[in-house]
């Protein structure tokens, strides 16, 4: 018999809790669940379930993390399409996984359907959502633009994402009502609307950048774009708490080859949060538009903290913000606090 190491034995079972909860919720809905019976089904103990998941709320979110991560987009989107056929493609991909009537009470539709009210359930989770919607709206945004140039589209993508969430909530709550295509259309609709959608010069809060001389040997990655490992290299790195995540759009804007790193002081519950809210924009996404013809950017969610070290963070919070610019393999500049991603960007 192979013995196993300790971290083979810590990820076999990590992925037998994952299969084992991702039965439970989807039979008895998360409220419903025991992580008793998770542990059962697991044949594991329900002190190894805690050893790797710090509650039933984390596991649940990092069941949905998963799967979305893994769900399978056979669509190939258009060589050359415009800003409208990339809207209404993503939002095709949105309404084509919305529950039927008649699979109202499907495994999938049960396994669902407690994740809104999770997370408005506290501050805890419901203020980093925010943040999280807002840079969904921003890559979309960021898509739309690549294929109609000259106008900000974030507000556009916002409008639409409002949209499909909403499609999503009546669709659980009232299954059958309305028309999807209609809500394609919709979507598709919203680009010429005329939304006002300015974007300032400059943030009105901007940090000092401060010349650095520092080593950048950052630790590969998983871009959370492409599900591709990655190692950083120049650019700009804005590493971000969960409350100003969106910030990153301030780097964004300046043309710089940015990367997002996002932390959080509770990576247990709030990492498996980000990685769905990115996987769930990703999977419409990959449908509307291919990944060379959309803006160079990557998502990290650095849950362990060694990528936010490498660039000099050590203590990470939700309300973190830094942003350092690395040049010929070195950090040259770094910034710190309310606009630091554009500080670090253009200083």
């Amino acid at each position: 018999m192979v013995r196993l190491s300790r971290a083979e034995t810590q990820e076999r079972n990590r992925a037998k809790v994952l299969a084992a909860a991702r039965d439970e919720f989807a039979r008895r809905g998360f409220r419903e669940a025991k992580v008793d019976v998770i542990a059962e089904r697991a044949e594991l103990t329900r002190g190894a379930v805690y050893s790797n998941f710090p509650g039933k709320r984390a596991l649940y979110f990092a069941v949905l993390a998963d799967l979305a991560e893994h769900a399978p987009r056979p669509a190939t989107p258009p060589p050359d399409p415009s800003a409208s056929d990339v809207l209404a493609a993503f939002a095709r991909a949105w309404v084509a996984r919305l529950p039927l009537a008649t699979d109202s009470d499907s495994d999938d539709a049960r396994l669902a359907r407690d994740l809104l009210p999770e997370i408005l359930a506290d501050d805890h989770t419901r203020r980093p959502f925010a943040q999280l919607m807002r840079v969904n709206a921003i890559l979309l945004g960021l898509a739309l633009e690549r294929r109609r140039p000259g106008r900000r589209l974030v507000r556009v993508a916002e409008a639409a994402l409002t949209t499909l969430h909403g499609a999503s909530q009546l669709a659980a709550a009232a299954p059958g009502f309305g028309e999807p295509f209609h809500v394609v259309t919709a979507c598709a609709a919203l680009l010429d609307l005329g939304l006002s959608d300015d974007w300032p010069a400059a943030p009105p809060i901007t940090s000092q950048a401060r010349p650095a001389d520092e080593p950048w040997s950052p630790p590969p990655a998983t871009d959370l774009l492409t599900g591709e490992t990655v190692r950083l290299g120049d650019g700009v790195a804005t590493i971000l708490g969960l409350h100003r995540a969106s910030a990153f759009e301030e780097a964004v804007r300046t043309g710089a080859d940015v990367t997002v790193v996002l932390v959080t002081s509770d990576p247990g519950e709030l990492a498996p949060l980000t990685r769905l809210a990115v996987a769930d924009l990703r999977g419409c996404l990959d449908q509307a538009i291919s990944p060379p013809t959309r803006p160079r950017l990557r998502i990290i969610c650095d849950a362990t903290g060694e990528l936010a070290a490498a660039a000099g963070v050590t203590a990470v919070s939700d309300a973190t913000e830094t942003a350092v610019r690395v040049d010929g393999g070195r950090i040259v500049v770094r910034a710190e606090g309310f606009g630091a991603c554009h500080a670090a960007a253009t200083g």
